[in-house]
């Protein structure tokens, strides 16, 4: 092993304590396979531009129509509920591996953050319906290109994931018939036909969460971090300021159908939430597939590897006014660096299809799109 593998084991060692299974011998690998440039494995099927056209003015005709029907104000066609937008800071690591010190995570720093939390459905539901639920982090301040060009000059980053971690279909060709019949409330009829996607569905909308802040997620499709292939995670952890966490052990309230918003603002009218940020570099492209993100990638092969902490700071979230300002919020994988590209073909399905449905019902709704400060105020 050279002198360079050295230094960098042993840094994987200072942030790696949490887990005494995460071998170091796995994050040296990862670290040697990871540079495979994207063209080596990203593979663009013939048919997936005019299969992502199709989706795209699928999901169109669903916003156009449920707003013909009196939806108001238009929604997101996913992640529609939120349970609110809170204030965050999103910390860079001082120690970690060398590899990693790309695009926000290149040097220990601070960012103000805007963080969404969601249920996963396409309209809102009962909270105590099972559902995925979404976290959805907005990071400002954060100079650099951008790699959509219309926000190409805006100071922010999004993260976008899912308390699960892997997607329910292969690629966008699976997606087509997913969503013409998903218009039609005849989902069920392609799930039935797709077992694999049937039982990561199942997974998903079957999660019968009590709170926001005790779930880990995921990003569930894959990412570049630098020249190295990652997937990346946040999972909740105690703050070292605050209380003993009690929001796991509440029992879900019967009659409450935003309990986790109304749980959400008990919890940060007391005390913070945190989190830790962790990167999961692809160590075996055979069995953690690009292309496919209906496979996880095995923690014990690819580790994940902390880069940067969340603190959710106490705080008033719940307002009309902020309500207001987190409906109009735009997460999207695409809104990035170009150190954090997005790979895969869900992944480029989503570049075209989050800024159409960002634009539709900002224009439906006859709102601004305009990306945070991080130091907005709200009556």
């Amino acid at each position: 092993m050279s002198t360079r593998h050295r230094v960098i084991e042993l840094r994987a060692h200072r942030t790696l304590s949490r887990s005494g299974t995460l071998l170091l011998a796995a994050i040296v690998a990862a670290f040697a396979t990871a540079r495979a440039r994207a063209d080596d494995q990203e593979v663009i099927p013939p048919t997936e531009a005019a299969d992502s056209r199709t989706i795209i003015e699928t999901i169109e005709r669903g916003i156009d129509g449920a707003y013909a029907l009196g939806m108001r104000p238009s929604m997101r066609d996913a992640h529609a509920k939120a349970h609110g937008c809170v204030r965050a800071d999103f910390t860079v690591d001082a120690n970690i591996p060398a590899e990693l010190r790309k695009g926000v995570f290149a040097q220990a720093k601070s960012y103000k953050a805007w963080i969404r939390f969601s249920n996963g459905a396409g309209t809102p539901h009962n909270d105590q319906s099972g559902d995925g639920r979404g976290m959805a982090i907005k990071l400002t301040g954060v100079s650099g290109r951008k790699l959509l060009t219309e926000q190409a000059d805006a100071q922010t980053q999004d993260f976008l994931m899912i308390n699960h971690p892997a997607f329910f279909v292969r690629n966008v060709a699976d997606y087509v018939p997913f969503t013409q019949l998903s218009l039609l409330n005849k989902a069920d009829e392609f799930l039935d036909k797709h077992p694999n996607a049937k039982s990561v569905v199942t997974a998903i909308t079957s999660k019968i969460v009590n709170g926001a802040f005790n779930q880990r997620y995921f990003s569930m499709v894959p990412y570049m971090l630098g020249e190295a292939y990652i997937k990346f995670s946040a999972r909740p952890v105690v703050c070292t300021s605050c209380a003993t966490i009690t929001e796991s052990t509440a029992p879900e309230p019967k009659d409450d159908p935003d309990f986790l918003r109304n749980r959400m603002a008990a919890w940060l009218g007391k005390t913070d939430a945190c989190f830790k940020f962790s990167v999961q570099p692809q160590t075996d492209r055979a069995t953690q597939p690009i292309e496919d993100p209906t496979i996880a990638w095995d923690e014990q092969k690819a580790p994940f590897i902390d880069v940067a902490s969340i603190r959710i700071p106490r705080q008033t979230f719940d307002t009309n006014a902020q309500r207001a300002f987190c409906e109009n919020l735009s997460y999207t994988p695409w809104h990035t660096l170009p150190e954090h590209r997005p790979v895969g073909g869900i992944n480029r399905l989503r570049k075209e299809l989050y800024e159409t449905i960002s634009k539709l019902r900002h224009r439906l709704n006859k709102a601004p799109r305009a990306e945070p400060t991080g130091d907005e105020t709200f009556n």
